[in-house]
C-alpha cells in the first residue's frame, strides 16, 4: 500500500512524502525508528503490482486444463494423507492464475470458518459447475473425497480433450473461410473497379452477373471502412443470435439435422449424458439428482427436454431406459439398450461409462476425418466462386476481342 505522511524531525522540521508500507502501524514504527514523530498518515492507494494483481483477478479466467490439473493434484495430495486445508494451501502456492489463487484462498478460509469444501466451491458457479459441486458433496458425505475428486478429474479431462479435438478440427475450415472473405473483399475493392473502368472506356455491354459484381466492387471501393464495419456487424450479430435463448430451439433443430455435424452432435450429447450420470452415480449421487445435473451439462435444447422427461419418469418409478427408447432419433439404440442392461443388473454406472467411452471414441475418429471431409467441399466452393468471378469478368473482354 502507498501512504502519504507528515512527520516532525528531531530538529522540529515538518517533512512529508509518499512511501510504501504494509499498513499505517508499520509506517509509523518506521518513521519513529528514524527519530521522526508521525503527524498524519493517510492511504494513498495501491502500488502498481497490487493494482495489476487486482485487475488480473477480476478479468482472468480459469481454463479447463487448469481445473483438471488442480483436481487431480488435490486428489493425489488427499490420498497421500495431507489435510484438505494444507492441500489447498499447496495448490495456491503452485498456481500462476490469480483468479484461481483467489478462489483457493476463499475456499480455504471458508473451511477454517466451519464450512464444507462443497459449500466453498458453490460460491463460484462460473468456475465449478453443479456437476463438480455435487460430486464433491457426495464424496464428503461418503468419506471418499479423494476418490470423488479423482473421478471428477477424469470426467473433466475427457470432456476437455473431446472439446479440444472438435475445436481443432474446425480451425482449418475457419482459417480458409476467413481468408476467402478477406481476399474477396480486397479483390472487389481494388481489382474490380480497375476492370470496370476498362469496360467503360471500351463501351462494352456487360452481362447481368458482371454488372452485379461491378456494382459491389464500386461500393466496396468507395466505402471500404464502412464495408468492414458491416461485415464485422454481421459476424457480431450472428454471434449474439446464436447465443440468444430465444433462438436456441431453432438453431439446435438445424444443427442436429445437418449432414455429418448432426450425427456428431447426437453422439457428443449422448457421450456427455452417459459420462455425467455415470460419474455422479459412482460418487453416490441419487439418480434423480444425477439426471437433473446432466440436463445442465448437455448443450442442445431437445436433449434437455428428454432428460427432464427422464427425471419425471424416474420419480414416478418408471425405468430410466424407457425414456431413451422413446427418443431413439436423438439417443442411439445402443444407449437405451446399455441403460436397460445396467438397470437389470444393478450396474448402471458401469454400463453408462462403457456407452460414454464408445461414443467418445466415435467422435474422436470422426474429428480426425473431419478435415479430410471438409477440405474437398471447401475446394469445390472456392473453385465455384473463383470460376464465377473469372467468367463474369473475362467474358466481356472476349466479346470485345471478337468484335475486333
Amino acid at each position: 500500500m502507498l501512504f502519504s505522511y507528515k512527520a516532525k524531525t528531531k530538529e522540529g522540521q515538518v517533512i512529508e512524502g509518499v512511501i510504501e508500507a504494509k499498513d499505517r502501524l508499520e509506517l509509523a514504527r518506521d518513521l519513529r525508528s528514524h527519530g521522526n514523530v508521525p503527524l498524519t498518515i493517510s492511504e494513498k492507494g495501491h502500488n502498481l503490482n497490487e493494482k495489476f494483481s487486482s485487475f488480473s483477478k477480476i478479468f482472468s479466467r480459469v481454463k479447463a486444463s487448469e481445473l483438471v490439473i488442480m483436481t487431480k493434484n488435490l486428489s493425489g495430495m488427499l490420498k497421500a494423507g495431507l489435510s484438505l486445508h494444507r492441500a489447498l494451501s499447496v495448490l495456491n502456492k503452485q498456481t500462476k492464475n490469480p483468479k484461481l489463487s483467489n478462489i483457493l484462498e476463499s475456499v480455504a478460509r471458508d473451511i477454517n470458518e466451519g464450512s464444507s469444501f462443497s459449500q466453498g466451491l458453490a460460491k463460484f458457479p462460473s468456475v465449478f459447475s453443479s456437476l463438480f459441486v455435487s460430486m464433491v458433496r457426495a464424496g464428503e458425505e461418503s468419506g471418499n473425497l479423494a476418490g470423488s475428486l479423482s473421478e471428477i478429474g477424469i470426467s473433466l479431462e475427457k470432456s476437455h480433450a473431446l472439446t479440444k479435438k472438435i475445436k481443432g478440427a474446425l480451425i482449418y475450415p475457419s482459417v480458409i473461410v476467413s481468408a476467402m472473405i478477406i481476399i474477396g473483399i480486397l479483390m472487389f475493392a481494388f481489382v474490380v473497379p480497375t476492370l470496370a473502368s476498362t469496360f467503360k472506356e471500351l463501351g462494352v455491354d456487360l452481362p447481368l452477373q458482371t454488372r452485379i459484381i461491378v456494382f459491389i466492387g464500386n461500393f466496396f471501393s468507395h466505402h471500404l471502412i464502412f464495408t468492414f464495419l458491416i461485415i464485422t456487424g454481421v459476424f457480431v450479430g450472428t454471434f449474439f443470435v446464436f447465443r440468444a435463448k430465444a433462438m436456441a430451439k431453432y438453431i439446435d433443430f438445424v444443427i442436429i439435422r445437418l449432414p455429418v455435424i448432426g450425427n456428431m452432435t447426437k453422439e457428443l450429447n449422448t457421450a456427455r449424458t452417459a459420462r455425467t450420470i455415470s460419474s455422479l452415480l459412482s460418487s453416490g449421487v441419487p439418480i434423480v439428482r444425477a439426471v437433473e445435473i446432466a440436463k445442465d451439462v448437455v448443450q442442445n435444447v431437445y436433449y434437455r427436454k428428454i432428460l427432464e422427461e427422464a427425471k419425471v419418469a424416474i420419480e414416478k418409478g418408471s425405468p430410466f431406459s424407457e425414456v431413451f427408447k422413446a427418443h431413439e432419433k436423438l439417443y442411439p439404440v445402443m444407449m437405451s439398450e446399455m441403460t436397460q442392461v445396467g438397470e437389470e443388473t444393478g450396474n448402471l454406472a458401469d454400463m453408462l461409462l462403457q456407452a460414454a467411452t464408445f461414443y467418445e471414441g466415435e467422435i474422436e475418429g470422426k474429428t480426425k476425418n473431419l478435415s479430410t471431409i471438409i477440405e474437398p467441399v471447401l475446394m469445390v466452393i472456392i473453385g465455384a466462386a473463383v470460376g464465377f468471378f473469372a467468367i463474369s469478368m473475362i467474358s466481356p473482354l472476349y466479346s470485345v476481342l471478337n468484335n475486333i
